[in-house]
């Protein structure tokens, strides 16, 4: 083997990532409402970006951005001294009315409270008794569904109490708000909220102890255990259904989103949809003109430097703004062409799309639909929905006009062929997959199996009323 040093010359492509291309890729991602805070933190960075005042009476009260300051060859140079000259040539700058602070309305949003605020702001008006710091540190051990996550021994050693203590403290805990809170169980939690129940049978407690062999439909041997008939367990098992087996859960966590904000509103007028980027919260940003002496020092010194760095700085975040506003609106408006039927008669005429229709109607790649998509919201004559539910997956083909349907679609006529059956005699899954199959929608009896569990609907054993 010979073994040497030589020179190649060969020419090969690779996407290097700049810092401007990952912060383009970030803003491409974030939502309306996190674009606006992200903004807010660029402003604060950088000197030399400000917000400015929009006219609506002409085109030539806008002030003029850094995209249309650019030169046409396409290396995003920008020439700031003319574009500050611009400024001061064009830009009719607004009167600011100074509003009364007692005539301000500001959109004040009251945050929902937690479980372990609601729970504490309830012991904190009970009459002062020895057990009312352990029954704070029984709450601050609630998990999200509002059950106890530990045994009575192990809170009267880390309280430092008697079992007896903590055991009061976990009956004053039980008889807060909602019902069910501090259940060690199920089968505890249910019963905690019986009283809910005005003159409830009394079979309905001795019921509570069959709960798996109710949730598996073994009405039989339930009724065989309490003595009573197979329609009476039907009936007890109704009245359980009205009991909440997570508490908890309607209340909102410590970080969680309190409402939606939608990225892209859609209205239909006089048979047209309009589409509009909701980048209200976001505010128009331009070039600070007090920095425009600093161009003028000679080259290479340090405050010129860093000036020329924040001029281009700010000058990638407002195209990277503007890109991402371009992006959302082909997306919305492909989205549109594709789902008009949706949008016009409801979720039966939801078709099958894919992130590469998209990609190939707008002309750019998958992961950059995949990105404009991701976390955000649009808001329909249908409702608001999330980007990603109009990407909906095809299953089957429909024998009338051969072509794809959703499952989105199917679960919904599934669900209502079993609203409509006889409860006596409710359809197996096979059965469902033949009337499916009526309807121009053929899929397996397993995949009615699979979709039935998705929709949290029961088999046929457990469905059928005696």
């Amino acid at each position: 083997m010979r073994l040497g040093y030589g020179l190649n010359l060969e020419q090969t492509q690779k996407l290097i990532m700049t810092p401007e291309l990952r912060q383009a890729i970030t803003i491409l991602q974030l939502s309306a409402l996190e674009l606006s805070t992200y903004v807010e933190e660029q402003l604060l960075e950088n000197p030399l970006l400000e917000t400015q005042e929009e006219s609506s009476d002409s085109k030539e009260d806008v002030e003029p951005t850094v995209e249309e300051e650019r030169p046409k060859d396409d290396k995003w140079e920008v020439d700031w001294q003319d574009y500050f000259h611009d400024q001061d040539e064009n830009r009719v700058r607004q009167e600011r009315v100074v509003v009364d602070e007692a005539q301000r309305f500001d959109p004040f949003i009251t945050g929902a409270p937690t479980l372990l605020e609601h729970l504490l702001e309830q012991l904190h008006v009970q009459q002062f008794s020895a057990s009312l710091f352990v029954a704070e540190y029984i709450v601050g051990n609630l998990n999200d569904n509002g059950f106890l996550t530990l045994t009575l021994e192990d809170i009267a050693s880390e309280t430092n109490v008697s079992f007896e203590t903590a055991e009061e403290a976990l009956a004053l805990v039980q008889t807060l708000d909602p019902l069910g809170v501090g259940a060690r169980n199920l089968e505890e939690c249910l019963r905690l909220q019986l009283p809910i129940l005005p003159n409830y049978p009394p079979e309905l407690p001795e019921l509570l102890k069959y709960l798996e062999d109710l949730a598996a439909g073994r009405l039989q041997r339930i009724a065989h255990a309490l003595k009573i008939t197979i329609s009476k367990v039907q009936e007890l098992a109704d009245l359980v259904r009205k009991l909440d087996p997570k508490p908890g859960r309607s209340f909102s966590g410590p970080g969680d989103v309190r409402y939606v904000v939608p990225d892209v509103v859609i209205e239909e007028v006089e048979g047209e949809f309009i589409i509009l980027v909701n980048d209200i919260t976001v505010p128009r940003l331009g070039i600070n003109k007090a920095y425009r002496e600093a161009l003028k020092l000679e080259e290479g010194t340090d405050t010129r430097k860093f000036v020329e760095q924040k001029l281009n700085a700010a000058s990638w975040l407002i195209r990277s703004i503007e890109q991402r506003r371009l992006t959302l609106y082909k997306v919305a408006n492909a989205i549109v062409k594709w789902q008009t039927e949706f949008l016009r008669k409801g979720i039966r005429h939801l078709r099958p799309l894919t992130l590469r229709d998209i990609a190939e109607e707008i002309g750019v790649h998958e992961s950059t639909v995949s990105r404009a998509t991701s976390h955000k919201y649009i808001q329909t004559p249908r409702g608001i929905y999330e980007f990603k539910f109009f990407f909906a997956s095809s299953t089957g083909r429909s024998n009338q006009n051969d072509s794809n349907i959703t499952t989105d679609v199917i679960k919904l006529v599934l669900k209502d062929i079993i609203s409509s059956e006889n409860p006596k005699n409710p359809y197996s899954d096979q059965k469902l997959a033949d009337l499916l199959k009526d309807r121009d929608m053929e899929i397996s009896r397993r995949t009615v199996a699979k979709y039935r569990d998705e929709m949290g609907i029961a088999a046929t054993s457990v469905r059928k009323r005696y």
